[in-house]
């Protein structure tokens, strides 16, 4: 069995939550939704159970909307979202029945699981759709949602997802394959491969979503990771195009190392 401080942990992992944001899996960008499901449908057949965490329910509804922008009011975000999510989800399952897999949607805000209540029944929902073999596709219930809606483009949602789950793995998707020192299209960026502490981000500079659909950036997955870490979850950071290489525990992305004293607790 490998060790925490070791990405074929996620490989070894009996359950695993993936999120992917929005630019990653929109637009030109949707085709890259079969690729996904392929990599998830592949760890499945090993025997994991997976968690998708999506964003990209707003870019989705953006078109359908006529919108060439993400747009800025709160009350057009919840009506493009409104019309997004069904498309989305729709894309999923179409491409998931080619491996005979059937998804679950799970709309979801970050206040809902600091409910106790309402953590209670999610987390029992959730249960239960792994125990019937159900792919969650878990979003923000962005109808519902208000500053949740622009917070962290689902990468806090998906550290929650995890703590609530006691997954054994996270694997944060988007469109770089890694944490950089500075943005990677900087002269001297370089790759950051394991944080353990959170010493080794020191010094980082990060930048913004640039991709103009989502609202995610560096700063937002290091902001996750190392809470779903501290929940004695890892956390690996890579990008969609390499969530085949991810799962299987390839040395590839940035790993956050999970506080092992947290996880033994958690299982």
């Amino acid at each position: 069995m490998a060790t925490a401080a070791d990405r074929s942990a996620v490989r070894d992992a009996r359950r695993v939550v993936v999120k992917v944001g929005s630019s990653s899996i929109s637009g030109a960008n949707a085709r890259n939704i079969e690729h996904l499901v392929d990599a998830m449908a592949a760890a499945r057949a090993r025997g994991v159970e997976v968690v998708l965490v999506s964003s990209g329910a707003i870019a989705t509804g953006m078109p359908y909307l006529r919108l060439s922008t993400r747009p800025t009011d709160l009350a057009t975000q919840q009506a493009a979202a409104a019309v997004g999510q069904n498309l989305l989800v729709y894309r999923y399952q179409e491409s998931l029945d080619r491996h005979d897999i059937v998804a679950g949607q799970v709309l979801l805000t970050a206040g809902d699981l600091e409910n106790p209540t309402h953590r209670s029944n999610a987390q029992r929902a959730m249960e239960r759709l792994l125990a019937l073999r159900i792919l969650p596709i878990v979003n923000e219930n962005d109808t519902v949602a208000t500053h949740e809606i622009r917070f962290g483009d689902n990468d806090r949602l998906a550290a929650l997802v995890s703590v609530l789950i006691r997954a054994d793995a996270l694997v944060l998707l988007s469109d770089v394959d890694a944490i950089y020192t500075r943005p990677p299209a900087e002269p001297g960026a370089e790759r950051i491969a394991i944080v353990t502490d959170g010493s080794e981000l020191d010094a980082v500079t990060f930048g913004a979503s640039t991709s103009g659909v989502g609202t995610g950036g560096a700063s937002t997955k290091v902001s996750a990771a190392r809470l779903a870490a501290a929940a004695g979850t890892g956390v690996l950071v890579t990008s969609v195009e390499r969530v085949a290489d991810a799962l299987a525990g390839g040395e590839i992305g940035t790993w956050f190392v999970p506080s092992v004293a947290e996880h033994d607790q958690g299982h």
